[in-house]
């Protein structure tokens, strides 16, 4: 395969661009922080994993390259998620929870070209290759005909959810559940347990439409839009670029709303607070540790925590790195880290298995990884989290928090319906909030 790129001239925006993936064969858009600010489009791949194949080693496949355009920045790959059950194929786990709507474990496809934009400007990029020659170009020729012109979407009436409401065993359940972890940890089961809630509505509208308009409202670091999922991250579960590997860890929330002392002072409470500082350093040494089993000894730093702005809260943050150990590729690093640590707990094991106990409904794509893997760019996954799941005429989103010895059952929830109402407001839908049990 041969690297190239050549230059589009659009006045369009990456958000206004995403319209022409509508009616596309498996579309994908990737928008915010992607591979260093880079929005990345695509349609039609080459490949498409198969459900029975390990996609830790479809990720390890390398690409012989041949020379080409040196400039190249992305050029293709593997795209795709992750779903949050591949844990079980890494970990012995207990059964997991009822599956409202089932979704696969994966959902991972080859693109040999992708439109890119830098930026600045947009570009045709790909892996050519002879076999794939006449395809190619009339891919580079449709391009270059839509970018010309603005996209048509339906009306955002049209498109709107229902209410969003808790599913599976309401607000008394995950209050009840939350009350069970603070009992197991105050037993040394376990440290941390992140525990969340699934909030549900009907769904008639286009997951293209729903993403181009989100975007713009939610401005998220990792938007993403992949096979029936429109995810709205802020959170960077893995970047590998050449053997550098980092990870940035979100644990600790606070609301960001009112006025802009009311932001402020939230933004204080949360980079004094013990209890956040407790979670969130628990989360960062399992990420040190899980790092740690691929990277080369001495390799791996952590950050001091930084306060984030995201949409409709602040968040504590950190950055853990490392230098991966020759011959350690994708799939072993996805292998050492995967779920990510962020969203399941300390020690991250036995939290996976009270997950599976105390959750109503089984997670799908929520809290696994969505994202690019690509000979040229390296690799880019963000935690599935402020995540749309699409399935049939209904749509879903996981959203919950880290619980230890001293949580509050009312709090936790609240904290839920805190990081759910910014992507819903995004999307155009809304939010009941029960705190009945």
């Amino acid at each position: 395969m041969r690297p190239f790129r050549e230059a589009l001239s659009s006045e369009l925006s990456p958000a206004e661009a995403v319209g022409w993936l509508r009616d596309e064969e498996r579309p994908f858009a990737l928008i915010g922080e992607w591979l260093g600010g880079l929005t990345v489009l695509g349609s039609a791949p080459a490949r498409v994993a198969s459900g029975d194949e390990d996609p830790f080693s479809v990720l390890d496949g390398g690409l012989q390259l041949c020379e080409g355009d040196g400039a190249v920045r992305v050029g293709g790959g593997w795209v795709g998620w992750l779903g949050y059950g591949l844990g079980g194929r890494i970990e012995r786990l207990p059964p997991s929870p009822p599956a409202p709507n089932p979704q696969p474990d994966f959902s991972l496809a080859f693109y040999d070209h992708v439109l890119m934009h830098d930026g600045e400007r947009w570009w045709f990029e790909a892996l050519w290759s002879d076999e794939r020659d006449a395809v190619l170009r009339g891919r580079l020729s449709e391009w270059r005909r839509r970018l010309a012109m603005m996209p048509v979407l339906p009306d955002r009436s049209d498109a709107a959810p229902t209410p969003f409401t808790l599913a599976a065993s309401r607000a008394a359940g995950h209050l009840h559940a939350v009350a069970d972890c603070r009992r197991r940890i105050e037993a040394g089961e376990l440290y941390e347990a992140n525990l969340c809630v699934r909030l549900q509505a009907r769904f008639h509208g286009d997951p293209v439409a729903l993403f181009a308009r989100a975007v713009p409202a939610a401005q998220p670091r990792f938007g993403a839009l992949i096979d029936g999922v429109v995810s709205l991250s802020p959170e960077r579960f893995l970047r590998r670029s050449g053997r550098e590997v980092w990870t940035e860890p979100i644990k600790g929330t606070r609301p960001r709303v009112g006025t802009e002392a009311a932001r402020s002072a939230a933004r204080e409470e949360l980079a004094a607070s013990v209890k956040d500082a407790a979670e969130h350093v628990m989360i960062v040494d399992l990420m040190r540790n899980d790092l740690g089993r691929v990277c080369a000894y001495g390799s791996v730093r952590a950050d001091r925590p930084r306060v984030e702005p995201h949409a409709g809260v602040w968040h504590l943050v950190s950055t853990v790195s490392g230098r991966l150990r020759d011959g350690v590729g994708d799939g072993d690093l996805l292998r050492a880290s995967f779920p990510p640590g962020s969203v399941t707990g300390a020690p991250k094991v036995q939290a996976m298995k009270v997950i599976a106990t105390l959750e109503g409904t089984r997670r799908e794509v929520y809290t696994g990884a969505i994202g690019i893997a690509s000979p040229i760019a390296g690799l880019d996954l963000s935690v599935a989290i402020r995540t749309f799941e699409i399935s049939g005429d209904v749509i879903w989103l996981g959203s919950g928090g880290a619980v230890v010895a001293d949580s509050e059952p009312e709090r936790e929830l609240s904290e839920a319906f805190d990081k759910a109402a910014g992507p819903i407001a995004a999307i155009g839908g809304a939010l009941v909030r029960s705190t009945g049990r």
